[in-house]
């Protein structure tokens, strides 16, 4: 996930993606090394076409309406079809999947004039103008090969040419558009600048570590190619059984210690002597998750059908694991590729045998060990897509207990020294001890009927 702050979306309305600050002075990952970026139907192939065209029906993942040629029809030697952009700022565009914010994104494709046999030798002889743009970087304006020899009438066979287009994605899942600049009403409109086998590549964020659990960001949502305004529909999507999958991004997954926190009491010891006792240290914790924050974020109260085990109630995220399907389809996913069961929350408790010195204190610390994990759920058609980040108490590394002693605090000195809690003497506290009676105090005889006088003697020094 990207760890760059973005404005976040109206309220609940909300759906953009900011990244958090965590407690964890864990330093910065170094950017990974430039990978892959998954461009959907980047062939233009699907669905499949039947004859050369062209055709204006919609191209599977990208949105706009443009024409397409088979690749014969497209003068290609590979299997990529030719889209041809049409005019009058007509566009084509699809979000970059899984690219997040601050990304350094290489778009390479290639380009040619049209090869409609309706352009006219002076529409394509100087090349054909568009423009690309990825979100966050610069509008690049382009023109195509020329086409000198063309006639009205007869196809062209396409003059392609190699093109690579750079920018940093200013948002999660940036959009990639394609604009043709064509403007000339007398243009027919299958006669415009077309586009080929687009890739990319990436050089991602580098992974900040030091975002805060209860500050996971602003979760988003998709339909296709469009920003939802709510969460809502998209969760709506996964809530049953087998609606959607979660598919983390390991890129952006990691453990870690969470900040220290003193756990139980501080035992002083103000005596002259060394105290050793035993005592039952508990602990427990819990999970976080952006879905549940960004509806906080944003005033509302959080949909029945996004709410994952992370309350901090255990009866009330015991009885989510079990009912909720998103919470099922996290934890499939999780276990499926880290090859170990998820918890959403943990307890335990500890005796701890404490040794303290005259004049010091006594204290337990936990730092527990947590699990962060980023990623999508998809529904099984793959139009609603929504982001989440999950955090939660770690199987892998055992949690830190730390048993501590240490000399006390200014305050506790004080408290050391203060007097002992007495009363007054209100009736001669100032006068002198009198004289003690050494001698032997004789006790009174018995009163009761019947009882038989005795001597008795108490002595007093």
């Amino acid at each position: 996930m990207n760890r760059t702050t973005l404005p976040a979306l109206a309220v609940l309305g909300a759906a953009g993606l900011l990244l958090p600050v965590v407690p964890d002075a864990h330093a910065a990952h170094a950017a990974p090394a430039e990978q892959a970026v998954n461009v959907l139907n980047g062939d233009f192939a699907d669905p499949v076409m039947k004859g050369d065209g062209p055709t204006t029906v919609g191209i599977d993942f990208w949105t706009g309406l443009n024409q397409r040629y088979s690749p014969a029809a497209s003068g290609r030697t590979d299997a990529s079809h030719g889209v041809a952009l049409q005019k009058d700022g007509n566009t084509l565009r699809q979000r970059l999947r899984g690219v997040r914010a601050g990304a350094k994104v290489t778009v390479t494709y290639e380009d040619s004039p049209a090869v409609s046999k309706e352009c006219t030798g002076e529409q394509v002889v100087d090349g054909q103008p568009y423009a690309v743009n990825g979100s966050g970087g610069p509008v690049q304006e382009v023109t195509t090969a020329g086409d000198p020899d063309r006639v009205k009438g007869t196809p062209g066979k396409g003059r392609w040419t190699g093109r690579a287009y750079v920018f940093t994605a200013g948002e999660n899942d940036p959009v990639l558009t394609f604009t043709s600049r064509v403007a000339d009403s007398r243009t027919h409109v299958t006669c415009s600048p077309m586009i080929a086998r687009i890739r990319a590549v990436e050089v991602p964020p580098a992974l900040d570590e030091t975002v805060d659990k209860t500050r996971l960001g602003t979760s988003e949502a998709y339909k296709g190619n469009e920003r939802e305004s709510t969460l809502h529909n998209a969760a709506a999507a996964c809530n049953g059984e087998n609606a959607c999958v979660f598919r983390p991004d390991t890129r952006m997954s990691f453990r870690y210690y969470d900040e220290a926190r003193v756990v139980g009491e501080a035992f002083v010891n103000c005596t002259r002597n060394t105290l050793e006792h035993s005592r039952l240290v508990s602990y427990a914790e819990r999970s976080h998750d952006s879905i549940s924050q960004t509806y906080a974020d944003a005033g509302l109260a959080l949909n029945e059908v996004a709410r994952l085990p992370t309350s901090g109630v255990r009866e009330e995220d015991e009885k989510r694991a079990r009912e909720r399907p998103m919470a099922a389809q996290f934890a499939l996913a999780y276990e499926k590729g880290w090859q170990r069961p998820w918890q959403w929350f943990s307890s335990d408790q500890r005796t701890v045998v404490e040794r303290i010195q005259p004049g010091e204190v006594s204290w337990v610390e936990l730092q527990p060990s947590r699990e962060r994990v980023e990623g999508w759920f998809v529904s099984k058609k793959d139009d609603y897509r929504l982001h989440a980040v999950v955090d939660g108490p770690s199987r892998t590394v055992p949690d830190r207990l730390l048993q501590r002693t240490g000399p006390m605090s200014e305050a506790e000195k004080q408290r050391c020294a203060a007097a002992r809690p007495m009363t007054t003497t209100p009736v001669g506290a100032t006068a002198p001890a009198s004289s003690s009676d050494k001698g032997l105090l004789r006790t009174s005889a018995p009163t009761a009927p019947g009882a038989r006088a005795l001597a008795r003697s108490l002595p007093l020094g």
